[in-house]
Parts: C-alpha cells; structure tokens; sequence
C-alpha cells in the first residue's frame, strides 16, 4: 500500500499521540493513524468547515498551540531585529507599496510585456485561466518529456491548484525538495503556513514521520535538527542528480527583461533550477514588477520580513534559456484563477499586492492560537481571509470561505508589519461588508435579532426591563463569569465564542445611587447633582469676595 504520491505506508506501528496529531482539520488526517487514508482536499481553496467550527476544534490541540507559539515568537523577535537595523524601512515600505499599486493599475500591459520579452529569450509562455487548465497545461508538458518524476521548488501557487495531485492521478510523481514541503507531504499532510509549512509539527513529530515514511531514513535518527535536515539532504540529493523536469514557482517576474527571480534558504531551488533539461514556472499574474530596478526594493524588503534575515542565502534569477547553461527548455504558466475577480474590486485588489512573506501570520494572535488549517485554504492567516474569498467568490450562503473575514480581531498587527503596507483590516471589513450586502432584502436570523433589538432599546423602558431580565445572565454563567454554551438559538453564539455575564450593577443603577440626591455644600447652598464631577463647578460656589480677590 502506498500513498497518493506513491510514498511507503507505515514501517512499524508507530502512530503519533494524541496531543501531537496533526488538529483534525476536514480534509485531513486527525489523531491516531495519519499516515493512513488522507484524504486530500479537491479544492485548496475551500475545504473542510467553517472557519469557526475548524477553530474550535484546533483550540483543543495543545501540542499545536505550544508548537505555534514557539516558532511564531521566535519569527518576530528575529524580523523585529533586522527591521530594526534599516533607517529607512517605512520609505522602503512605501515604494513596495507604490510599486505593487503601479503593477495591479497596468497590469494587462505589464503581462504583454513580460510574454514578449521571456519568448524573445527562447522561454515559451501559457496562459491558464483556472486551476484546471493551469493543470493541463503542466501535465501534457511534463509528459512530452516522457518523464514520470519531477522534483518541485516550494510554490503556494502550485498548491492553490492542487498540482501535486493532478500530477498523480496522470502517473507523474512530484518530489517536494524544501525541508518542510518534505514534511508536509511526507505525511500526506497539508501546509499550514505560507513560509514554513509544517509550521504545527515539532522536531519530535518530525523524527516520527522521517522513520516511518521516508524509506531511507537512518533507524537510528534522532530529533536532533542537524540529522533531520541530513536525513532530508541525503533522501533529496540522488532526485536533484536524476532529476530531467523540475517545476517552480516565481516570487517576481520582471516585465521589462523577462526575468524570473526566486528566493530561498536552503539550496534545493538552485538545484532544480539549474540541474534538470526542462523547467516549468508557475506564477501567478501579480508576482510582476516593472522594471529590473525594482527587484532592490523587495529583495531588502522580503526577507526581512519573512525569515528574519538580512538578505535571502539563495537568490536565483533567470532570464529565458542560456545554450550550454541550466535548463533548455523554459516554459512560464500565468494562471490567473480568480485574480482577475480581485483586480475588478478597486479595495479587494489591495490583496494582490502581497509578496508572500508571511510576517502577517507571525504577528496574529488568531492564527498563533488555531493554526493554518483551520482557515481551509493553502493561504491561510490574515492575507488568506482577504485573498482567498476572492479568488474564489461566494457560491452563496454556505460557502465556507464566507466566514473567513471574520478570523480576526482588527487588531491592526498584520498591517504594521506588512512590508508592503496592505492595510489588512480594511479589507475584512470590506469583504464582511459584502457578505451582509448578499442577505439585504430577505429575512435572516441576523436581521431577526437587530431588529429585536432595536425594540428594546427604542424605549427607556423596555432597555431596563431587558437589563433586570439579564440578571439571570449570572446564574448561568457560575463562578466562571462567562456563559460556555447555550440552547438555540444562542447556541449560535457560543459555538463561537463565550459570553460574559451581565455586572451586578448595570450603569443606570450606579448613575442612580451616585446622584440619588441634590447634594447640600457647607455653607448651606444648594448644587445641582447634575454637574459632571457630582458637584458645581468651583468658581460657581464662590462669593464676589472670593473671586475678586485683593482687587478689591
């Protein structure tokens, strides 16, 4: 038996515990047995629940919440480092942003562009509109090689249409080359993390997977760093040497000389870009800057905010094909698959300006708590509940990704960290304004209960009768001060989230005891209790004496 990529079942029986299993998102692999039967998403854009049913369930993981904890601070605390050390970060934050604005107002010229000059390079460019033809495309490609195997550069975009898997089902296998897409797809897990996919798996659950699914792993391996990442080299090293198609994403195409540019940390991408006869890039259409000057913005800017470090270990930039030198066959994919639908949104577009460095999910205490799957997409954190829904749409009220602008607390983090200064919450409460609008005009249990509660507290006295009846708030709630769970139609509520009990003193009863009467000064005037301090202003109580002084 073997997995959907043909990779070794289980060697022994072996299995994970329980606290360290992978969260049990829909769509895949959930306590004792994970390496048997996962079931991959057909969709990598929507699957699995809703948001907050996928939250809840995460929050119960503890071993996922240390895990998270862990390498997100550790994230920050080093981007926050580097950051710190450039004197002009805001500017330079600025021109991405200018940048990026430019490319999404010109893009259709920009892509004209870019065809031209890759094509007069010897590359060869397709346009995909969807996920399927993107697909297509890279599988007939693969097969006019005659090849059955490819090893792959990490690439969020491949993932978004399922590459992997459409690959499979055509008999081409797809090696992972990156450490934690290995991982990943070692375990036939999915990525939880734009920069480090197996984010939500410690070194110990790591160790685990290495010697039950990696074939030629040493049976004496540890969870020491330095021999997982040895392991990961030697299993890697005999696919780069044997390798004859690779297939990559891009960070950045160039349009003005064709260039692509790829940055990474870990030597795998510069293997298979330049070892293999045929290479195959898939982009999607916004990865574009104008001009080759351009690149020394975001090459400063990038890693930075993604890995924490000054400058990426490995930058590969290729121009088309070069006889005698690295691939000689070149082919670029542009998939569109919904950008296009982003582009048309003149604030929805704002999320096409992201260079996928993650610092948004480093910084979110939603994310930092339930993880990657629970948003059900290969783009989680703050950028994928803004980017997701719309490259997808709404297919309607039961949509999954409909919930996703709601997976966050408006804190603003992601937007003072974003290197290209996406203003994040903006966005959710744009995309949240467009899910209300589709219910206007028809009744929903929503509009049922802002309208009761408009009754309410239309009058005076229906808003104090209401606060008095919320007394019972307290009896529920117990000791805790929170209500955990409630009978429809409140259920509704506390699936989500608690709800605090009422205070024993609503504000109009302390208004009440605070200014039950006038008060009376000591020299037997009156004040009005009505004075903002609970008494009258001081100069008001003063005698003409008083005021006037020795001026008299």
């Amino acid at each position: 038996m073997s997995t959907f990529l043909g990779f070794p079942t289980r060697r022994g029986a072996k299995t994970l515990p329980d606290d360290g299993a992978h969260p049990g998102a829909p769509g895949t692999s959930a306590g004792p047995g994970w390496a048997d039967d996962v079931p991959h998403p057909e969709a990598p854009l929507r699957w699995g629940a809703t948001f907050p049913e996928a939250a809840k369930q995460a929050l119960g993981n503890t071993q996922l919440r240390r895990n998270l904890a862990h390498a997100t601070s550790t994230i920050r605390a080093k981007r926050a480092a580097v950051v710190g050390e450039v004197p002009d970060w805001e500017e330079l934050r600025d021109a991405g942003s200018t940048i990026k604005a430019h490319v999404m107002s010109d893009l259709p010229r920009l892509l004209e562009e870019l065809e031209r000059n890759v094509t007069a390079r010897g590359g060869v460019v397709h346009w995909a509109r969807d996920a399927a033809e993107a697909n297509q495309i890279v599988t007939d490609l693969v097969k006019a090689t005659g090849e059955t195997e490819v090893v792959k550069v990490k690439s969020m975009v491949t993932q978004e249409i399922g590459l992997n898997e459409a690959l499979a089902e055509e008999g081409i296998a797809a090696f992972e080359t990156d450490l934690a897409e290995l991982i990943v797809q070692l375990a036939d897990d999915m990525p939880s993390h734009i920069l480090v996919p197996a984010i939500h798996r410690n070194r110990s659950e790591i160790r685990e997977i290495f010697l039950e699914r990696m074939g030629d792993a040493p049976p004496d391996l540890t969870d020491a760093p330095r021999e997982l990442a040895m392991a990961a080299r030697a299993h890697l090293r005999r696919k780069f040497l044997s390798a004859k198609v690779a297939i990559s994403g891009a960070n950045f195409a160039v349009a003005d000389t064709g260039t692509l540019a790829v940055v990474e940390s870990e030597g795998n991408g510069r293997m298979c870009l330049t070892l293999p006869e045929t290479l195959i890039t898939v982009m999607g259409i916004e990865k574009l800057i104008p001009t080759y000057q351009d690149l020394e913005v975001f090459m400063a800017l990038l890693p930075r905010s993604s890995t924490g470090e000054r400058m990426n270990p490995y930058t590969s930039l290729w121009t088309g094909v070069t006889p005698g030198d690295g691939p000689q066959e070149f082919h670029l994919v542009l998939l569109d698959n919904g950008r296009s639908k982003a582009l048309a949104d003149d604030v929805g577009r704002a999320a096409l300006h992201c260079i996928r460095c993650s610092a948004c999910l480093n910084v979110c205490p939603v994310y930092e708590r339930v993880g990657g799957h629970a948003y059900g997409s290969v783009y989680p954190g703050p950028i994928g509940a803004v980017l997701t829904p719309q490259l997808t749409g709404s297919t309607g009220r039961s949509d999954p990704n409909n919930s996703l602008p709601y997976a966050s607390t408006l804190c603003g983090a992601c937007y003072d960290v974003c290197p290209v200064k996406i203003d994040i919450p903006s966005l959710l409460v744009h995309l949240r304004a467009r899910e209300v609008d589709q219910d206007r005009g028809r009744p929903t249990a929503w509009g049922a209960a802002m309208k009761a509660a408009s009754f309410v507290m239309a009058r005076p006295g229906r808003f104090e009768l209401a606060e008095k009846a919320g007394g019972v708030t307290r009896v529920l709630g117990g000791s805790k001060g929170r209500i955990t769970s409630l009978p429809f139609p409140g259920s509704k509520w506390t699936d989500a989230r608690d709800l605090p009990v009422l205070p024993k003193q609503s504000f109009r009863e302390w208004w009440a005891d605070e200014h039950a009467a006038t008060e009376t000064d000591p020299r037997g005037e009156r004040r009005s209790s009505e004075a903002p301090d609970g008494g009258g202003s001081p100069s008001a109580d003063r005698t003409d004496t008083e005021t006037t002084g020795d001026a008299r």
